[in-house]
């Protein structure tokens, strides 16, 4: 049960937006074994001023196409189920909607299953 939480920079298209929803849900899909009508996903648009990155931290030369990725999931993966997810989703995005690998950062927030209610006030994993 991954919560998407995706941010960057405000001026791109309601289709690259889009693309960047669609891919990452199919990275978690085909590497994390999500089910398709499990979509939790939120995009927010930063201007300029309210966006801001380490141009070139660990060596990697990013533009103000960035775009920061924080998926929410359940503490049950593999370090490999990991890896995978992070590389499928920068080859995802770069097919479409064309974005850079450099320009992908993927931060992974683990969870106990005990943590979620997905309505009705249940904890369904629990």
């Amino acid at each position: 049960m991954p919560l998407v939480h995706i941010s960057l920079r405000t001026g791109k298209t309601d289709t690259y937006r889009q693309a960047i929803f669609d891919g990452v849900h199919r990275a978690m899909h085909e590497t994390f074994d999500v089910p398709e009508d499990n979509q939790f996903m939120v995009l927010t648009e930063h201007d300029a001023a309210n966006f801001r990155y380490g141009a070139t931290y660990l060596g990697v030369a990013r533009s103000d196409d960035l775009v920061f990725i924080q998926i929410t999931a359940n503490d049950t993966r593999t370090v490999e189920q990991k890896k995978a997810l992070f590389q499928r989703i920068a080859q995802i995005l770069g097919e479409a909607p064309g974005m850079r690998p450099e320009d992908v950062f993927v931060s992974l927030v683990e969870v106990r299953k005990e943590n979620w209610s997905l309505g009705n006030g249940l904890a369904q994993y629990a």
